[in-house]
């Protein structure tokens, strides 16, 4: 009846450690990281009353007999399967989606693994620590570059770059030149954008104004139509004036810098040669005086509704235009039938000589019977650019004759015409000669923005924005330096995990069984990839937790009923004295 007392004394025990596991898994059931742990029990030493002996021949065999003192705690397993993550919009929060374990540090120099990923970054130092204010530990980084490629069990200092000072700048392809725009100074005010056009109605005399607008960091140049520029260093110093006089002093930017390359004011043998305002400014070859082409050698008649429209933002011809049209399809279709259509080809020739450049296009005979003389062909430079292009208006063919399929020869040319045509090819169209005033610079069309500016300052982690952790543990950052790696938060691996011991604020320590910390970049060795904006939730089961409270509870119950009945044996076997 002792025995019985002490067995139901142990059994009491065994489940009040029980419950106070599961009241521990209960109510961490809402802490981030936090694994639960599962009571085991076994059972107690034994008393034994017989041995056991062999069977004979003419006796059986009898099995041991002994009667047991209880149940006693067996073990506390630590639960490591992940849980679910949540997230948290927090982009320094991070979770590890598989094996491994954050590395952390205390002022002590004390390790501890943790599957809590708090994180922040100390305003003080630069140091990414966690919620109880322990470092974090993994790979540091230098001017932007990661110290070392293997990973480590190092403070992560986070150092936001300096801005390097420099010029505001813009280089952008116009009419077949380049133009390069550069501030003087190194400062972000030098970050503003140019607006051209021209103006007929300012004074002699004048020609550059600048106007800027307050509320905008576009500044608008307008160049004097009527006056004319002797070179670019000029053209520089009236701009450069100009806007100082509307800003009322000197530009923060400092002074501009106009650079044209190839030269405008140099023909092609290196000639000084001088430009209007209207030739620096033009934006489009509708623009122009005349809006077409007068013709030279008498084809004035025949060939004068064909008319310059535009042309392309490379256009590079300056000089004398030739034009020719052919019977025959050279460029524009599959078969070269002659009787396809026509080849109109202009040819430029610069002035002072040089190598000529001839834009090609094709009318194909059908819409060129349809048109009524706002049909339009494109001219392509086929050794130039995309945008180096003619494009021309053309009249109804059929006023001219007719094509003979065969031979390709005109026929039934208005005899009014030929007197104005004079000697025509017999298989071809004419070719006309006339001065045309290309596009010089055609800056009218672009609007150049500076970009880059800016002066020479440190920062720090104030600065920073768009912070991030990439799934192999890197963090970075976006400051006025641009985006920049800050270090690397590397993971901890165990050979066996359950042997961690738990040391509270959600964080375990090595032991004898867990083996040795091995090191490795997350997503690496077996280990997860870790998660931004998310945490990792408690791994507790309430439904289960709940069922093992009930199944404990009784299990205490038993055992106080077996006290309960031990007491009442003994009280029956002294009431045998009276």
């Amino acid at each position: 009846m002792v025995r019985s007392m002490y067995s139901g004394v142990a059994g009491m025990k065994a489940n009040q450690n029980r419950m106070d596991v599961i009241g521990n898994n209960i109510s961490n059931a809402n802490t981030y990281g936090f694994k639960s742990g599962r009571a085991t029990f076994r059972d107690m030493y034994y008393q034994q009353f017989r041995g056991a002996s062999a069977g004979t021949q003419t006796r059986g065999g009898i099995n041991p007999s002994s009667i047991g003192y209880g149940a006693q705690l067996s073990g506390i397993d630590l639960m490591m399967d992940s849980s679910s993550m949540t997230s948290t919009g927090f982009a320094l929060d991070a979770c590890i989606t598989g094996e491994g374990f954050f590395q952390v540090m205390d002022p002590d120099g004390n390790i501890y693994f943790t599957k809590a990923g708090m994180l922040d970054i100390d305003p003080a130092t630069g140091a990414l620590v966690d919620s109880n204010g322990n470092f974090v530990l993994g790979t540091s980084a230098t001017e932007g570059k990661l110290n070392s490629s293997q990973p480590g069990q190092e403070k992560i200092f986070i150092t936001v770059n300096s801005v390097q000072a420099s010029t505001a700048k813009v280089e952008k392809q116009i009419a077949g030149k380049t133009l390069t725009v550069e501030s003087s100074k190194e400062t972000k005010e030098a970050n503003v954008s140019f607006a051209f056009s021209k103006s007929s109605d300012m004074p002699d005399g004048q020609f550059v104004k600048a106007i800027m607008d307050s509320t905008s960091s576009v500044i608008q140049i307008q160049l004097n139509a009527n006056e004319t520029f002797g070179s670019l260093s000029d053209l520089n110093t009236m701009i450069n004036e100009a806007i100082t006089e509307a800003y009322g002093g000197p530009h923060p930017g400092g002074t501009f810098d106009f650079n044209v390359d190839p030269d405008p004011f140099k023909d092609a043998d290196g000639n000084n040669i001088t430009l209007k305002g209207s030739d620096i400014v033009d934006t489009a070859a509708s623009e122009r005086e005349g809006g077409g082409i007068t013709m030279a050698n008498g084809l004035d008649d025949l060939l004068k509704n064909f008319k310059f429209v535009d042309t392309g933002s490379y256009f590079s011809g300056e000089g004398v235009v030739s034009m020719t049209i052919e019977p025959g399809n050279t460029t524009g279709g599959a078969t070269g039938d002659p009787a396809d259509g026509f080849t109109v080809k202009v040819t430029v020739t610069p002035d002072g000589g040089g190598q000529a450049i001839t834009y090609e296009g094709f009318i194909s005979k059908e819409r060129a019977e349809n048109s009524r003389g706002g049909n339009t062909v494109l001219l392509e430079n086929p050794d130039g650019d995309s945008n180096d292009t003619i494009t021309m208006s053309y009249p109804n063919i059929n006023i001219l004759g007719e094509l003979d399929a065969t031979t390709g020869e005109l026929t039934g040319v208005n005899p009014d015409l030929l007197t104005a045509i004079g000697a025509i090819p017999a298989t071809g169209m004419g070719t006309a000669e006339a001065s045309y005033p290309t596009k010089k610079l055609g800056w009218g069309k672009s609007t150049l923005t500076l970009e880059g500016g800016t002066e020479f300052h440190t920062q720090d982690v104030s600065n920073l924005t768009g912070i991030g952790i990439g799934a192999d543990g890197t963090i970075t950052g976006t400051s006025d330096a641009g985006l920049q790696i800050l270090g690397r938060i590397d993971l901890a691996t165990f050979g066996n995990s359950k042997g961690l011991a738990q040391a509270g604020n959600s964080y375990f320590t090595a032991t004898a069984n867990s083996g040795p910390v091995k090191l490795a970049i997350a997503g690496e060795q077996g280990t997860g990839a870790i998660r931004n904006s998310a945490l990792e939730m408690s791994n507790v089961d309430l439904a289960q937790e709940f069922s093992d409270m009930i199944v404990t509870q009784r299990g205490f119950q038993a055992s106080s009923r077996m006290i309960t009945v031990s007491d009442t044996m003994l009280e029956e076997l002294i009431n045998l004295k009276r």
